[in-house]
């Protein structure tokens, strides 16, 4: 196997894999974006009972944000499978050769929900639903 038809190979999945990270971390900038400019709108609205409900109605996307990163984060780890797999196999096989197909690889990584549950992720989503959930709490008491 020719060297350059492995580096060429593996900076195909690397191009990938830095793809599925940029797409994670520009997930959680949007988020707090999206967090921000929301509040930032509604700063009128702060002292009424409408933070209980605009509160709750923001765990909505954070939840939907904490998916979507769990699935980028999910679909870099397979591609990294397949990155180690092309590093290992190449030289012996032209087996799957320029493929960027992962779903062989789905099986040995955790899926998008246990990785949603991973300790980063938590840590991060887990605190901003917390904190909405406890300003909705704290403006009905």
């Amino acid at each position: 196997m020719d060297n350059d038809v492995l580096h060429k190979e593996i900076d195909l999945i690397q191009g990938v894999i830095n793809r599925m990270a940029n797409n994670s971390f520009l997930l959680k900038g949007w988020l707090i974006s999206l967090i921000a400019v929301v509040l930032a709108l509604s700063k009128d609205s702060l002292l009424t009972n409408d933070l209980t409900y605009l509160s709750l109605i923001l765990c909505l996307p954070v939840i939907a944000f904490w998916y979507l990163d769990a699935f980028f984060l999910h679909k870099e780890r397979c591609y990294r499978k397949l990155y180690s797999w092309v590093i290992e196999n190449r030289k012996n096989t032209d087996e799957h050769l320029y493929s960027l197909d992962f779903t062989r690889f789905k099986s040995e990584v955790n899926s998008p929900l246990s990785i949603m549950f991973s300790s980063t992720l938590i840590t991060f989503y887990g605190l901003v639903v917390a904190i909405l959930i406890g300003v909705t709490i704290y403006n009905h008491i």
